[in-house]
């Protein structure tokens, strides 16, 4: 139940703005409460989740125990601390105090978007039928957290659909195509999303090593052009 409301959390979240400037009532009050909603719906209640599901129910022998929940409670932690910094970043970025406010980059966020991060955590609680009682799997999902963490915080660049106009006329396939994945969803909604929240967890890497890709060739010398020989 808690995987699935954040879940309908990570929906709403992607409509409030929307609205919002559909309606004509942004406001800095607004982005600020919304970025508090933020810290609370997908940093501490995901932090929890990541501590109950993955961590309280393992068995362990009586050495281990202790520190497993040690580190079960840092692996939280790091993650709702990563969560904070990224929003307080993204407020920075989005209007910088004592100056006019850039326009937004509406194709790509700097990180994983906290949402996206939390959507991952309840997507893989979503799917499994049972809390974590391995050791060793407790200690790969602490691990998986952490990374999802350090994805958040990070300048890697993440594609964003902001640019979508859902206020203009679409064709009839655009309405078959979103219809037919909201059939998926009710069909297969494990399944798919979790496919679909790890596959926006690697589409950042896949884009940062495509530009590493494209910054190395374009750095590369030309290949000389062949001597001629004489004689």
């Amino acid at each position: 139940m808690a995987a699935k409301a954040i879940g309908f959390a990570v929906l709403f979240d992607g409509v409030d703005g929307r609205i919002a400037r559909m309606t004509n009532t942004t406001s800095d009050f607004g982005r600020e409460l919304d970025s508090l909603a933020d810290v609370i719906t997908f940093g501490i209640a995901p932090a929890v989740l990541v501590f109950v599901w993955g961590v309280l129910f393992v068995a362990s022998p009586a050495e281990w125990q202790s520190q497993l929940t040690r580190a079960g409670y840092m692996a939280g932690f790091f993650f709702l601390l990563c969560g904070a910094v990224r929003l307080a970043r993204f407020n920075v970025q989005t209007n910088p105090a004592g100056k006019p406010s850039a326009k937004p980059d509406f194709k790509h966020f700097v990180g994983v978007p906290i949402p996206a991060g939390a959507g991952f955590i309840a997507s893989v609680v979503y799917i499994s039928d049972a809390p974590v009682r391995s050791f060793a799997l407790s200690i790969a999902w602490q691990v998986l957290v952490v990374l999802v963490g350090i994805l958040m915080i990070s300048t890697w660049r993440y594609p964003s659909f902001k640019q979508i106009n859902i206020s203009k006329p679409r064709t009839p396939l655009i309405v078959l195509v979103i219809g037919g994945i909201a059939f998926m969803i009710w069909e297969w909604s494990k399944e798919l999303l979790l496919a679909a929240s790890l596959a926006y967890l690697m589409s950042g890497i896949v884009i940062r090593l495509s530009g590493v890709v494209k910054r190395h060739k374009g750095t590369r010398p030309p290949n000389p052009l062949p001597e001629h020989q004489i004689g």
